[in-house]
C-alpha cells in the first residue's frame, strides 16, 4: 500500500507539499505541484488516512449537537431532522448527551470548538440559570468569532439562529379542550423546574384556565424527571394530595404513559374517571390503551429546520423560527364525569 513518502518522492515533493495538497490546506500550493501531486495519488492508488486528515485540518465537514439526552424520544425525533438534513448536505454529526446538566453542556461547547466544527446546534430547553446562560453565550460568541455557526432549538437568552416550539401555545389549545369537556380541577405532572419548557407550557396551561377565572395552584402540580417512571411517582403523590381531579396533563408523553400506568395498578377508568393527555406527540401515543390525547409538536422538522439555519451561507443576524403545536384529540380524553 502507497505512503504519503511514496506520492512526494513520485511527485518530486517533500512530504510537507503532498500532505497540504491531500489535505486541503488553506496553505499555498502552486497548480503545477498540485498537478503533480494529484497525478502521483492516482497513480500510486494511495488512499489517504481519514484520522489523520481530521487532524492535519479543521474539521468544517463536521457539526456537532448537544442534546440532553438521544435516548428521549423527543430528541430522537429531533435528531432524525438533524441527520436528515447533515447528510444531505454531506455533513458527519457528532451528537453529546448533556443529561441535563449544565455543567457538562458547557464542557462540549469547549470541546466542539477546540475540534474546530462547521456548526453546533444545542436541542433542548434552556435552564432558569442567569449565570450559566451568560457562561455560555459568551462560550457561543467566540466560536462564532472564529467562522463557526450556531443554531438552538426551543432555548431562551441564548445567541444564533433558534427554532422554537410553540410549547406555551400548545399547552394553551390543551387546556381550552379540557375546558371545553367540563375539567375544572386539573392536575399536571410537569418536568423539572429548573428547564424553562416546563415554566413555558405551565405559563400556557395557565393562561387558559385564568380565561375561565380558573386557577392551578401549586398543590396541583407535582414536577418530575422527563421519562416513565417519574411520570407514574408524580401521578401517585397527585391523587394522595388532591382527590378528586378529573384531568392529568403530562408535560410530556413518556410521563403520560407512566400516569396511564399508575391509574390502571390502583384500578382508576381512563378516560371515564379520569381524563389523560400527554404533550409532544411521539409515536407511542398512539399505540398505548387508550390512545393517547397530547400535543403535537413538529419535532423532526424543528431539527430539519435547525441543520438548514446552522448550515445556510450568508447569514446576517440571527433568526428565530417558531414552529406551531396542535392538539390531537384520541381515546383517552372525555367528558369530565358528574
Amino acid at each position: 500500500m502507497a505512503t504519503l513518502a511514496d506520492v512526494a518522492r513520485r511527485a518530486g515533493v517533500s512530504p510537507a507539499t503532498a500532505s497540504r495538497v491531500i489535505n486541503g490546506s488553506s496553505k499555498t500550493v502552486t497548480e503545477e505541484l498540485r498537478d503533480r501531486v494529484l497525478r502521483a495519488v492516482a497513480d500510486l492508488r494511495y488512499v489517504p488516512n481519514a484520522h489523520a486528515q481530521l487532524l492535519a485540518r479543521p474539521q468544517r465537514s463536521v457539526v456537532g449537537v448537544i442534546v440532553h439526552d438521544v435516548s428521549d424520544p423527543y430528541f430522537a425525533e429531533i435528531t432524525r431532522g438533524l441527520q436528515r438534513v447533515a447528510t444531505a448536505c454531506g455533513k458527519l454529526l457528532i451528537i453529546c448527551n448533556s443529561y441535563r446538566d449544565p455543567e457538562r453542556e458547557l464542557e462540549y461547547v469547549d470541546l466542539l470548538r477546540g475540534q474546530q466544527v462547521a456548526a453546533m446546534i444545542l436541542a433542548g430547553s434552556g435552564y432558569h440559570d442567569p449565570s450559566f446562560t451568560t457562561r455560555l453565550n459568551e462560550q457561543l460568541a467566540a466560536y462564532e468569532a472564529t467562522g463557526g455557526r450556531v443554531a438552538v432549538i426551543g432555548r431562551h437568552e441564548h445567541a444564533g439562529d433558534a427554532v422554537m416550539p410553540a410549547n406555551e401555545n400548545g399547552a394553551y389549545l390543551l387546556a381550552r379542550e379540557l375546558l371545553a369537556l367540563g375539567h375544572r380541577r386539573i392536575g399536571v405532572v410537569a418536568g423539572p423546574r429548573l428547564l424553562t419548557t416546563t415554566t413555558d407550557r405551565l405559563v400556557g396551561l395557565r393562561r387558559a384556565l385564568a380565561e375561565q377565572d380558573l386557577s392551578l395552584p401549586e398543590e396541583q402540580v407535582r414536577y418530575a424527571e422527563f421519562d416513565r417512571d417519574s411520570g407514574a411517582e408524580a401521578t401517585a403523590s397527585l391523587l394522595d394530595a388532591v382527590p378528586g381531579v378529573t384531568a392529568i396533563v403530562a408535560l410530556n408523553d413518556s410521563m403520560a404513559v407512566g400516569a396511564l400506568s399508575l391509574l390502571r395498578l390502583r384500578g382508576v377508568a381512563v378516560p371515564d374517571q379520569v381524563s389523560v393527555t400527554g404533550f409532544d406527540d411521539m409515536p407511542i401515543a398512539r399505540d398505548v390503551t387508550p390512545t393517547l390525547t397530547t400535543v403535537r409538536l413538529p419535532l423532526v422538522e424543528m431539527g430539519a429546520r435547525a441543520m438548514t439555519l446552522a448550515l445556510e451561507p450568508g447569514k446576517v443576524g440571527d433568526r428565530i423560527e417558531v414552529l406551531d403545536a396542535g392538539v390531537v384529540l384520541r381515546d383517552s380524553t372525555a367528558t369530565a364525569p358528574a
